[in-house]
């Protein structure tokens, strides 16, 4: 894990490659190419680009109209205004009418850093994955990112693809492929489950090799469809360490905290603790130090993994 490169930088490239592979995609943007990373699909594709200027309600409405017209449309922004600004179009437009629109914004987290609480948006996983017929996808890495792409862009109706500023390592080699409804046993462990997604992947595989030194066996699981959820292969995680932890850079009510503790609550009830971003705003300061001061860093899924396991059966 020594490269490192940011999700968001998977976006414009893999726009690219699905264009010249014969995919009828587009692009719709509300004035943050350069941010998205669509501006290099546009330089490539200039025919196929829309910017629609700081719209987001209106990037959504064009995109559904180009989904109406049998295109494969993407869509660009930040996280916190292609969700929240824009949701009701996304709701009853795309949704309620089942389009194929892919909204695949960046700058999700607190990992935005300096831009501060107003931009780092904490609640987008909620509002996307209540929508019926959505699918949330919130890869590890860029690699992961590319692939979560490639599946949107050739599986019909509507999805979310979460992507991010700031570069994070790169888990996975090449040749991998992303799976809808599928959870990444990254780890093998007995004692305790560590099930992540997006940034916290790399923080939970890190707090797996703190705990390792301890006697304590974590397994790492990336659960990078938090809908639909792989519930199956986390039920069977949980029946085999009798206790987890969620980690995720988002509210832990309505996110991956919340997806595993319905599925475990009806399936499989066992100790659980999630690390996330506990009911406040974000603020501005380095992604580093954003990530310790919400306590998101792999310390603190180490401690949180050894206070479930407390009250493991």
């Amino acid at each position: 894990m020594s490269e490192k490169r940011a999700t968001r930088e998977a976006f414009g490239e893999t726009l690219i490659e699905l264009a010249a592979e014969g995919i009828d995609v587009v692009a719709v943007d509300a004035d943050l190419s350069g941010s998205t990373t669509t501006a290099k699909f546009a330089k490539a594709y200039p025919e196929r680009f829309f910017n629609v200027g700081i719209a987001e309600q209106n990037m959504i409405g064009t995109a559904a109209g180009l989904a109406v017209a049998g295109k494969v449309p993407f869509t660009g922004s930040f996280a916190v205004f292609a969700t929240g600004r824009a949701y009701d179009q996304v709701r009853n437009t795309v949704c309620y009418g089942g389009l194929g629109v892919k909204l695949a914004p960046t700058h999700a987290g607190v990992t935005v850093g300096p831009d501060g609480g107003s931009h780092q948006m904490l609640e987008d996983i909620a509002l996307m994955r209540v929508l019926p017929g959505m699918r949330v996808l919130v890869p590890a890495d860029y690699i992961a990112a590319k692939a979560a792409l490639r599946v949107a862009a050739t599986t019909p109706g509507p999805f979310y693809i979460r992507l991010g500023r700031a570069s994070v390592p790169v888990i996975y080699d090449a040749d991998y492929r992303f799976e809808l409804g599928r959870a990444r046993v990254l780890r093998e462990g007995v004692h305790v489950t560590l099930a992540a997604c997006g940034v916290m992947v790399e923080q939970a595989l890190a707090a797996a090799d703190a705990l390792e030194l301890e006697g304590i066996h974590a397994e790492v699981l990336d659960v990078s469809t938090i809908k639909p959820l792989p519930a199956e292969a986390i039920v069977a995680s949980a029946r085999k360490t009798g206790a987890v932890v969620t980690c995720e850079e988002h509210s832990i009510i309505g996110g991956l905290g919340s997806a595993v503790a319905e599925a475990l609550g009806e399936n499989e009830p066992v100790p659980l603790v999630r690390v996330g971003v506990c009911d406040v705003f974000g603020t501005s300061g380095e992604p580093a130090e954003l990530m310790e001061h919400f306590g998101l860093s792999a310390p603190h899924i180490a401690e949180a993994a050894r206070e479930v396991l407390k009250r493991r059966r």
